[in-house]
């Protein structure tokens, strides 16, 4: 396999890639990650897609290895979307696929509702394309939890509480019904350097807390806009997902040219929680493109 690394300039500093090539045919797929405020760390298995196209990841400004610059006014939706073209252009990815997971398939929607030229298609993994529905499926979700869970995380976020060590035990719990639902995660992925996730880029554009947005994202709905996004789509969830199938088959519905599948073993990491699954469907997706 070949393998490149290294550093892009973008707005506000430069950001970490990495690119995966076993000299197949296939247009490039780019992959976003979650957060806002994590990294490419956890997605690393997709790298095995690049038997048949190059794969391309990277850490978004403030997050991973790349630069951690302290100017609070990066951290808007608007400088990633510039980020992603900036990266693309860096690495003149011309026609690509990309692939966005959690806050990764807002900026994939925002970056496509540009209209850059260029893309093959979007796959959706467990999206959030509205803030305010992402809001209400969590607090549908936390009802679904312990009374004593669901009143640790209402007390937190009322008294202000929420990097208190019982409102971690109690997103721990949530966590293991709706992320994450494995008894063993992978020994690598327990690996992750604490480091590389940016709790404040979160805190910012998110908030303090999963269930309540009060960040720059808090408005965040594209919905409206779905129907001008054309090329071919896949949206992705887990039956367990905090991106519920319901939600993401709205999404879906609103897409003119969308497949959708569920994972029916899985919360939001199905690419942790069913690898193979993941990459079997998101690979046939791919590659039926392309022959088109």
């Amino acid at each position: 396999m070949m393998y490149q690394e290294g550093l892009i300039e973008v707005t506000g500093g430069k950001v970490w890639y990495q690119k995966f090539d076993e000299n197949g045919k296939g247009t490039p797929l780019i992959v976003l990650h979650g957060g806002p405020g994590s990294s490419c760390f956890s997605l690393q298995g997709l790298r095995k897609l690049s038997k048949d196209r190059p794969v391309i990841l990277y850490d978004q400004l403030g997050c991973g290895r790349s630069d951690r610059p302290s100017d609070n006014h990066l951290w808007r939706l608007e400088r990633f979307v510039e980020e992603l073209a900036q990266v693309r252009g860096a690495l003149n990815l011309d026609v690509v696929h990309i692939l966005g997971h959690s806050w990764g398939t807002t900026l994939a929607a925002a970056y496509a509702l540009t209209k850059p030229v260029g893309i093959k298609s979007i796959i959706f993994s467990s999206p959030c394309l509205s803030a305010p529905r992402w809001e209400q499926d969590q607090k549908r979700n936390l009802k679904k939890l312990p009374i004593d869970v669901q009143e640790t995380i209402k007390c937190c976020e009322e008294n202000g509480t929420t990097d208190s060590e019982e409102f971690e035990a109690a997103i721990e719990i949530f966590s293991k019904h709706f992320v994450n639902r494995l008894e063993r995660k992978p020994e690598w992925l327990e690996k992750r350097p604490p480091e590389y996730r940016n709790s404040e880029i979160y805190n910012i554009m998110w908030g303090p807390s999963e269930f309540t947005v009060l960040g720059n994202l808090k408005e965040f709905d594209c919905t409206p806009q779905l129907k001008d996004i054309t090329c071919p789509m896949l949206y992705t969830c887990g039956r367990f997902d905090e991106a519920t199938p319901e939600t993401t088959k709205y999404y879906s519905r609103l897409s003119p040219n969308s497949k959708f599948h569920v994972f029916e073993k899985s919360a939001h990491m199905a690419y942790i929680e069913e690898p193979e699954e993941y990459l079997s469907v998101m690979g046939d997706f791919l590659k039926t493109i392309d022959c088109q």
